[in-house]
């Protein structure tokens, strides 16, 4: 273990502590300094050493693990990890000590989409405030009152979006769910009326998220794709009469990646008010922003109570942790409700009460700079790599946000079904962008960024481009 006293004192005249504990470490590991299995000094140790708050190492050391170079388990010391052993005195590495993609298999494959790395979850902190919560629940907290969510949690959600994203509403209107999925179910099964003339349309972005189609279909609604380009949704081209639901994900749309633009945003809503309808904004992964600040949810400019909009932690935080929101048109609190209750889609009472702690202590505005960095480096090592390697074939989006990646065959006649078969054989876990759609499709890539460290995002892609080579698909 490197003793805490050699250690160099940190520049505190340019700010960052955290990324400069950061960086050291990471530069040591790299340069071969810190051999791999080499145990770290304990979080306390070190800040103690380096006169900073333990909190600012455990940060560096949460995000060296979710970078691959440290590893550890429960009960364990934190060691630097075996794969990213680097070459000793800076010189060149042989091929078979470079680090490989392969390590990241225990995910559950490469390049997965729609899952955050949880391996950065703040967890000690968390225990802290859930034990905290769980012994001084208060009796009133404690029976069906509170099924929509505690004020607590509400008041300090609606906070944190009127902030970030721009929301305007009531703590009323903002009601705890398990998930987005949830919200969705309830919302639809109480706006779509299948006894009444195009009481059950529903237009749904093309391509569009899959989830929705799914939950909307179980809720009887007659689907309507609507296709998307770079400005998002584009209502013009719906075809049909006026739908009772219209589902968009306007500031990061699923899967391409685009920002509505602002003509869209207030044509959709003077059709909404026209025709009675309700918009559902799903605001997916849209607080992962690299190259500019968040777009505001279209819900904040919204002056007619047509939108509902649905957010959720699974993404920024943990699926695990099963808490999502909507914020819904005043009218519409009552039946959401009820209906809510009526299907049972409630969130324990004791992690509400933690959350709402954690969120208004700052840790969670934290906790989404920290990814926010980290998912900015994987996004642009994927960017690069494929452009490098697969820009023959594929054409690659920007990667300004989110946490997945669209990319297209440029040949528009590739069967990317089984493109995605034959490369997700060799341990890959890629989604063909075809199975977004409802209508003639598109053929693509969907790849997901938030599990692959920057430093193997080169090799993964680069054994993609071989199996591009040689599948039928490609030619």
């Amino acid at each position: 273990m490197t003793p805490a006293a050699q250690w160099p004192a940190l520049d505190r005249t340019s700010g960052d502590l955290e990324g400069q504990v950061y960086r050291l470490m990471r530069d040591r590991i790299l340069r071969g300094q810190m051999p791999a299995g080499q145990r770290l000094p304990s979080t306390r140790t070190l800040a103690i050493s380096l006169g900073v708050a333990r909190s600012t190492v455990v940060n560096a050391y949460e995000r060296m693990k979710a970078e691959g170079y440290l590893q550890s388990t429960t009960g364990a010391a934190t060691r630097v990890a075996e794969f990213a052993t680097p070459p000793l005195q800076g010189q060149a590495a042989p091929t078979s000590l470079r680090p490989q993609p392969t390590v990241e298999v225990a995910f559950d494959g490469l390049f997965k989409s729609g899952v955050p790395d949880v391996a950065a979850f703040p967890h000690a902190a968390w225990a802290r405030y859930l034990g905290a919560r769980g012994r001084s629940l208060r009796v009133h907290d404690l029976g069906y009152g509170a099924h929509s969510g505690i004020r607590e949690l509400r008041e300090a959600i609606l906070e944190h979006i009127s902030t970030t994203r721009g929301v305007i509403a009531r703590p009323e209107q903002l009601i705890i769910v398990p998930s987005t999925g949830a919200a969705i179910d309830v919302l639809a099964r109480v706006l779509l009326r299948s006894d009444r003339p195009d009481g059950a349309l529903a237009w749904i972005e093309e391509p569009g998220y899959g989830t929705a189609q799914a939950l909307l279909r179980m809720a009887c609604a007659n689907l309507v794709p609507v296709p998307c380009d770079i400005e998002g949704i584009d209502i013009a081209k719906a075809a049909g009469p006026p739908p009772r639901l219209i589902y968009v994900t306007p500031s990061h749309q699923y899967p391409t990646g685009a920002t509505m633009s602002l003509s869209r945003r207030l044509a959709l809503l003077d059709f909404a008010r026209a025709n009675g309808s309700v918009v559902l904004e799903d605001d997916y992964d849209s607080e992962f922003q690299y190259a500019s600040r968040p777009i505001a949810a279209l819900q904040g400019i919204d002056r007619g109570e047509v939108v509902a909009y649905l957010g959720t932690f699974s993404k920024t935080l943990a699926p695990g942790l099963r808490v999502a929101y909507a914020v819904v048109p005043s009218w519409l609190v009552p039946e959401v409700t009820a209906a809510q209750l009526l299907r049972g889609a409630v969130v324990p009472i004791h992690i509400q009460a933690a959350l709402a702690d954690f969120i208004r202590d700052g840790r969670f505005r934290a906790h989404l700079r920290h990814m926010n960095a980290i998912y900015a480096a994987r996004m642009a090592a994927a960017v690069s790599a494929l452009r490098r390697h697969c820009g023959d074939w594929l054409e690659v989006g920007e990667g300004a946000g989110g946490l997945q990646l669209a990319t297209w065959f440029r040949n528009a006649d590739t069967d990317d079904l089984a493109a995605t078969q034959g490369i997700n054989g060799e341990g890959f876990a890629l989604r063909a962008m075809s199975s977004l759609h409802l209508g003639p499709p598109r053929p693509g890539l969907l790849f997901g960024i938030a599990r692959m460290p920057p430093e193997a995002a080169d090799a993964a892609v680069a054994r993609i481009a071989k199996l591009l080579r040689v599948l039928p698909a490609s030619a």
